[in-house]
């Protein structure tokens, strides 16, 4: 399977919380961040799909950009969805990912932190 092809597969599964078609896309050594942030396994990452499509019902990529790189992938593309206060947005992220035998092993996410605050909120335990 081509890089591109695993991008998209991988977004896809996220975009409808298929979370087991995203988990056999990463490694079982598989290390994610935000922003540098700490690091988490492939179980943060489901988790924190989860707690997003709760929040955000209407959660979706947009407007995807993919290229190929010699050890994996860049994606870049809008988050998008509707807030529970009825408030909408539309955050553009940077992924970069390693893949190694068809798994990511590393993903790298950068997105503009003050456009995710309501998102954030929104997360957080009421």
């Amino acid at each position: 399977m081509d890089m591109i092809t695993i991008a998209r597969r991988f977004f896809t599964a996220l975009e409808v919380a298929d979370l087991e078609s995203a988990r056999a896309l990463c490694a079982d050594t598989f290390r994610g961040s935000q922003n540098g942030g700490p690091a988490m396994d492939v179980d943060t990452l489901m988790q924190f799909t989860t707690a997003v499509h709760a929040v955000v019902p209407d959660f979706r990529y947009e407007d995807a950009i993919r290229w190929q790189t010699d050890g994996g992938f860049v994606e870049e593309h809008n988050v998008c969805g509707t807030l529970p206060d009825k408030s909408t947005f539309k955050l553009t992220v940077c992924v970069v990912a390693e893949v190694e035998d068809g798994k990511i092993t590393t993903l790298r996410e950068y997105v503009d932190t003050g456009a995710a605050a309501g998102l954030l909120k929104a997360l957080q335990p009421s």
